[in-house]
């Protein structure tokens, strides 16, 4: 079963995004083991190159030599959720580690994290919040999931 991690900037505030974050969660128990991370944020009165060093520096520390990093980042590579599938299936088989997906906080990710990264995605050429692309993120993985077992997932 493949381990897959969620590191993202900043805690969820809001009720609806913990209850969606725990519903795929749950979801997701019969298809990987799934871990999501949480690094604390900035305050945002700093400079947004401070920020993103600072916060880039907790996301690279959690993340092992081994692990396969997906930067989540506007510039990155989009799919549609067949071919999002097709991708996991594919890396399932070539993983040394953690599949790792890096969501940064409100100013984005930090070189570093940029540079340490396998591959960037793109959820979307529109600019979602960092909270709401967990959730989409999250939503996401669970259809490949479903696609690559076969099962009916609503369209």
């Amino acid at each position: 079963m493949m381990n897959v991690r969620i590191l993202a900037v900043g805690k969820l505030k809001e009720a609806w995004q913990r209850e969606a974050v725990a519903e795929y969660e749950k979801r997701l128990g019969r298809f990987c083991r799934l871990t999501v991370v949480q690094v604390e944020d900035e305050r945002d009165d700093r400079p947004a190159a401070t920020v993103k060093q600072k916060e880039g520096a907790r996301l690279l520390a959690r993340i092992a030599p081994t692990d396969h990093v997906v930067a989540m980042a506007i510039e990155g590579r989009e799919y549609d959720s067949v071919a999002f599938a097709a991708h996991l299936e594919n890396l399932s088989g070539r993983l040394r580690g953690d599949l790792v997906f890096v969501i940064g906080g409100s100013v984005g990710l930090d070189e570093a994290v940029l540079e340490r990264a396998d591959e960037q995605i793109s959820l979307s050429r529109m600019t979602f919040h960092h909270m709401m692309a967990r959730v989409i993120l999250l939503e996401q993985i669970y259809r490949a999931f479903k696609i690559n077992a076969g099962e009916t997932y609503h369209k």
